[in-house]
């Protein structure tokens, strides 16, 4: 198969890909800035964003988890022309969704009493509690604007959350400058400005969302459909039964890396620091990346629909060609500048030095990472998605956090053997999707040949 015949796939792919890697890119580079601001305000409040946020991911990534449920069930809708369903399924989504983003909302302003029991230097929790407790309340607006997104990208239209998330961004970004350092008037808020800023931008995203959908002619008859449809227990059943594995597997991943930030705490606040910049580095190339797979999840739903396998197939494969294309490039770019990025964030020499050593093992994971999320995306596209929580489940708790303990406490590793572990949990969290997907494509295959015959 030459790469030549994978050209208009990589066209039809980057074409739905392009968008959700620049929303994505622009989301997390609004969490560098803030890094790189409040890195300038000190060491420790860098330390307590990096504490903070590997707490509030947590239950972040499970909510999102569940609102990607909904895209290859509204794919596989729109691809049948049944868009009666699809808004049935809209309504349905954002009634269990704002349940649970309510649900987790409570749990996670209940852990800020606990952040104290969490081994981390004292000045940092200090510093983290308000900070975290905005970020709490910032959940439920994004958990909306989520939903919306992933309803408007399962009908495959994936710019219209590109312009929103810039529109917020620039937004977030300008907020940061005024509330951190107490411009314009305003006092000198600090790491907690950064939050108000990231509050801020997050109620807006789903109010610019909702003024498309009324300004839309092709987006209001969704809303007529929304308006019409009832609630219904089969369908949110349906979109639970999607989302729920989604959701465990992301959190499980994610548990991983913010649990290790926190083993990361109990080395001590530089560690910690540099933590956060190698992670948040390593965290913008997983987002772009994770645009790459979110196209596959639309174009999979859309093939699969229609048993178009083999084009499915070809799909996934330019995907995985786009992903090494792209993550090849930023580990050697981890690589040569390891000793520039970091003081983008801080002047702390030792804080740099640091961050400067896990960015080569960044660089070393790339790939595993990119594999991984891709290939999830496939998955998703099909709605299997609960030998992938199980599989998830092997991968990051089973072997990375034990093997980043032993590595780090045991065996006295340092900060780098957190890392190693992470090494370890993606490159076998790679594998088994692949090995899961092919399987599924194998006997899909076989059973059109058998249509055939």
């Amino acid at each position: 198969m030459s790469l030549k015949s994978f050209v208009p796939y990589y066209r039809r792919n980057l074409k739905v890909a392009v968008p959700v890697m620049l929303s994505q890119a622009g989301q997390v580079l609004v969490m560098q800035i803030d890094n790189m601001m409040v890195g300038r305000v000190g060491t420790t409040e860098l330390a307590a964003a990096s504490f903070a946020n590997s707490v509030f991911i947590i239950g972040m990534v499970f909510g999102m988890g569940f609102t990607f449920g909904l895209t290859p069930l509204v794919g596989h809708a729109y691809a049948r022309g049944d868009f009666k369903n699809a808004g049935s399924l809209l309504k349905n989504s954002l009634l269990a969704n704002l349940i649970m983003g309510i649900v987790l909302s409570v749990v996670l302003y209940s852990i800020s009493f606990m952040m104290h029991l969490m081994g981390q230097p004292p000045q940092v929790v200090e510093a983290a509690i308000p900070y975290y407790r905005i970020l709490v309340v910032s959940f439920l607006p994004f958990l909306v604007f989520f939903t919306l997104k992933q309803f408007v990208e399962g009908i495959g239209n994936t710019s219209i959350a590109m312009f929103v998330t810039i529109a917020a961004n620039i937004i977030n970004v300008a907020l940061n400058y005024v509330l951190i350092f107490g411009k314009m008037g305003f006092p000198a808020y600090g790491l907690n400005g950064a939050g108000y800023a990231t509050l801020a931008a997050r109620i807006l995203m789903p109010m610019f969302f909702i003024l498309v959908f009324f300004r839309k002619d092709w987006l209001r008859r969704y809303l007529v459909l929304f308006s019409k449809a009832r609630l219904k227990l089969d369908k949110v059943k349906e979109l639970f039964h999607v989302g729920w594995p989604i959701s465990l597997q992301l959190l499980l991943e994610v548990s991983a890396f913010a649990l290790s930030g926190v083993m990361m705490g109990w080395l001590g606040e530089v560690p910690l620091a540099a933590h956060q910049i190698a992670l948040g580095l390593a965290s913008m190339t997983f987002m772009i990346v994770t645009g790459i797979a979110s196209g596959t999840t639309i174009r999979v739903s859309h093939q699969y629909s229609k048993k178009d396998y083999y084009g499915m197939h070809k799909a996934v494969m330019a995907s995985v060609h786009l992903m090494l294309a792209f993550m090849s490039l930023t580990a050697l770019s981890f690589v040569f500048f390891r000793g520039w990025l970091p003081q983008l964030y801080t002047p702390n020499q030792e804080v740099v030095t640091l961050a400067a050593q896990l960015l080569i093992m960044a660089a070393v994971f790339q790939i595993f990472d990119g594999l991984q999320v891709v290939i999830l995306g496939a998955l998703r596209g099909l709605a299997d998605v609960k030998t992938a929580m199980v599989q998830a489940f092997f991968a990051y708790i089973v072997v990375n956090l034990p093997l980043s303990y032993l590595l780090t406490f045991v065996f006295n590793l340092g900060p780098e053997g957190i890392w190693i572990g992470f090494v370890a949990g993606l490159a076998i969290a790679a594998v088994l999707f692949y090995r899961r997907f092919d399987k599924i494509y194998r006997r899909l295959a076989l059973s059109t040949q058998n249509v055939r015959t």
